[in-house]
């Protein structure tokens, strides 16, 4: 099974094995080498502090709790979403491939914040068909994965891929998916995990609008699959743009998966370093919707020396400290896999009951036999005021109901009264996986925090 086959080799060993993984720099010349020789050691010995690696039976249990995954889904949960129709309105239905991926982690930014260099620089080598400059070199979405040699594969291709979990990306068509592509190369760090390289989010309207597909839609999608979620700012280009909120926006509900990542830091004093740092926070603050401040890494990831001049030993010792924190998080992600496909899983549940619940009450609202067009409009015009009889009825919290929005988007191409009536023993039996299915599966699983 591919998700005990990714997680089967010690990413101990392998860093170990592979001296061309290294996060800081590259071999430079003597007298740049006697400058950065502290800074280096300290960072190449921070890659080796792997702890927890998950041992044999560790990894049998995580391969049964993913087939047991995948047998509550198909029993319980998949045949309440597909009669509630749950796919069209929130997530497309799961495959095998879902359940079996490798953690993926996305990098999101501005044109020209370093995403490309950044995943050049922890794989210490360019992927095939990476572009590196000023101007907004990347124009697709690129997924990064493990392969027996280097090749590209387009996005029509991968989409129906079985053992690949991106056939749901088909629902964004044919626009999207010739700027989509897989990039394959053998490699020790993506034995573990996928990387997402994605375009530059624009600035100006008019080339938001000149994009043939959904890009926040797509961004959302990558979310919903992704364990880490990378946010990088540059210190010259702290402005937020209009789609670049709308994207953050879109990233509501994943809000434990986002790092944002100050990159290019060296590039200004330390004076201006910590006024920049306060416009940024400033800036995030009226963008993410959370009370919790976000964690912010503070460097710059590219295989060039530190620009000592405007660092200092002070803004070396931070840099340093600020990645090897970004590497800790990096390297949690396979040992905490499994914990985070539960979470995912027990959070779609979720999503879905609460689907069929708003379904189900709004064919229960709709006229026997005349009016029902007028019923409709109002019903789906009032569909905040519907929620809450919902959520009074059900005793449901506020926070875990659909966007109404983007739900009356959706809604106004159906016709309300074709919808199912409620069925309580779909609804009885997603809340016996979640009460006692799901916990006696963990119950015989050793956390790999333990």
């Amino acid at each position: 099974m591919a998700a005990s086959m990714f997680l089967r080799r010690s990413p101990l060993k392998l860093l170990s094995q592979s001296r061309s993984f290294h996060i800081l720099s590259s071999p430079l010349s003597s007298s740049t080498l006697f400058h950065n020789h502290h800074y280096r050691l300290a960072a190449s010995n921070g890659l080796h502090s792997f702890s927890n690696i998950p041992d044999e039976e560790q990894l049998s249990s995580m391969t049964s709790i993913y087939d047991g995954l995948k047998r509550l889904y198909e029993q319980k949960l998949k045949p309440l979403e597909l009669t509630y129709q749950f796919n069209d309105f929130a997530s497309p239905v799961l495959s095998d491939s879902d359940f079996d991926a490798k953690p993926m982690v996305m990098l999101l930014g501005q044109y020209s914040t370093g995403k490309t260099t950044f995943i050049k620089h922890l794989l210490k080598t360019a992927y095939p068909g990476a572009h590196v400059g000023p101007e907004p070199t990347t124009d697709r979405f690129i997924v990064i994965m493990s392969g027996p040699d280097e090749r590209r594969i387009p996005g029509n291709t991968i989409s129906v891929q079985e053992d690949m979990p991106y056939k749901g990306l088909t629902m964004f068509g044919s626009a999207f998916l010739s700027k989509f592509e897989c990039s394959q190369m053998p490699h020790p760090l993506l034995e573990h995990m996928t990387l997402i390289d994605t375009p530059g989010v624009l600035s100006g309207e008019k080339q938001r609008i000149e994009r043939s597909y959904d890009f926040t839609g797509v961004t959302s999608w990558f979310a919903a699959k992704s364990d880490l979620i990378l946010l990088l700012f540059d210190p010259h280009k702290l402005d937020i743009s209009d789609e670049f909120k709308r994207v953050i926006s879109s990233l509501q509900g994943h809000d434990d998966k986002i790092r944002v990542v100050l990159n290019k830091a060296d590039q200004v004093d330390t004076q201006q370093l910590m006024r920049i740092y306060g416009a940024l926070m400033w800036s995030l603050g009226k963008v993410l919707n959370t009370p919790e401040v976000a964690r912010v890494y503070i460097g710059s990831f590219n295989d060039g020396p530190l620009n000592e001049a405007a660092t200092g030993p002070m803004g070396q010792d931070l840099f340093l400290k600020e990645q090897n924190d970004l590497l800790a998080d990096l390297k949690d992600i396979p040992k905490n896999a499994c914990n985070r496909r539960v979470n995912e899983f027990v959070k779609r549940a979720r999503a879905a009951k609460i689907h069929a619940l708003i379904i189900s009450h709004l064919k229960k609202e709709m006229p026997v036999l005349i009016g029902k067009a007028k019923a409709q409009e109002s019903l789906i015009e009032n569909l905040e005021l519907e929620f809450k009889k919902v959520q009074r009825e059900h005793h449901l919290a506020a926070g875990d109901f659909p966007d109404v929005e983007h739900f009356q988007e959706v809604l106004q191409d159906y016709n309300i009264d074709k919808f199912e009536k409620l069925k309580p023993k779909m609804i009885q039996a997603v809340d016996e996986m979640l009460g006692y299915d799901i916990p006696e599966l963990l119950r015989n699983f050793r956390s790999l925090d333990n």
